[in-house]
């Protein structure tokens, strides 16, 4: 028994290495100070320089993808609440089929979505004059497509049989429709919404393969700009922005956790 624990303990430790030590090299190599054509890791030269010196093309190529993330997250949530609601107590004849439906964007790779919505764009624009290819709304657009089944899914998993009982006994007890939904529907979901909107906003805001069809030159999203940036050149500042984009990342999964209730969801499947 002891030794199962020893192998266990092991294989935990060796996966966390494999996933931590990466970011670990990145970070690291960030503080490094000399003007190398290569990451240096250890670092030779303690220093800030490429926080400081950070170019506003990176600043700026943040703000645009904060902006597309947050409103495909924010609209995939309120769709994916009306969907989940829908499949799970609609009268719908086909509910397997409208659910296949959803869950369908995932199972496209990434680069043939990029590839289609291109594709889609052009004939929208020679059919209506519409431009949609480079702009907010054919990026929102695009990225609300691949992150709706994520909402959907962790949606309608909190809509359970039980959460029905739940409401059917607070309207015995003479609750309204609208408090009902209030006090018993929306607390319950909450830990799926948001849930759902984290993800969708970390798939959003980190994607290349759909992103990099649809963005030009001179306004592309920062997971494109690191893209191209170390495709054709090695730039130091890509460290700094990946590791402040690590810290912006571990402080959102922090705030969901302890200020959204996301944990509730844990709870609620050891319950089942």
């Amino acid at each position: 028994m002891a030794s199962r624990r020893i192998v266990f303990g092991l294989c935990v430790v060796l996966a966390y290495l494999v996933l931590l030590l990466p970011l670990a090299v990145v970070i690291g190599g960030s503080f490094d100070g000399s003007a190398s054509a290569y990451l240096k890791f250890p670092p030779e030269h303690l220093s800030l320089r490429w926080y400081v010196d950070l170019t506003a093309k990176y600043l700026q190529a943040f703000g645009r993808s904060l902006i597309i993330a947050s409103t495909a997250a924010a609209m995939a949530m309120i769709i994916g609440i009306v969907a989940a609601f829908g499949i799970a107590r609609g009268s719908l004849r086909h509910t397997t089929l409208v659910e296949t439906l959803f869950r369908l964007p995932v199972q496209i790779p990434f680069v043939v979505t990029g590839v289609v919505f291109l594709q889609f764009y052009y004939i929208l624009f020679d059919a209506t004059g519409l431009q949609l290819l480079g702009s907010y709304p054919g990026l929102i657009l695009a990225h609300l497509f691949f992150c709706l089944p994520y909402t959907v899914a962790a949606i309608g998993s909190v809509i359970t049989p039980r959460l029905e009982n739940i409401e059917n006994a607070a309207r015995v007890a003479g609750a309204s429709e609208s408090r009902v939904f209030r006090r018993v529907t929306l607390p319950a979901i909450m830990p799926g919404v948001f849930s759902g909107l984290f993800f969708s906003f970390i798939l959003s805001f980190g994607d290349v393969p759909v992103t990099v069809f649809l963005s030009t030159g001179s306004k592309q999203p920062l997971s494109v700009e690191i893209f191209q940036t170390l495709q054709f050149d090695y730039d130091p500042a890509v460290l700094s922005v990946s590791t402040l984009v690590v810290i912006f990342s571990v402080a959102l999964i922090t705030i969901m956790r302890w200020g959204a209730g996301v944990d509730l969801i844990l709870h609620a499947g050891t319950n089942k």
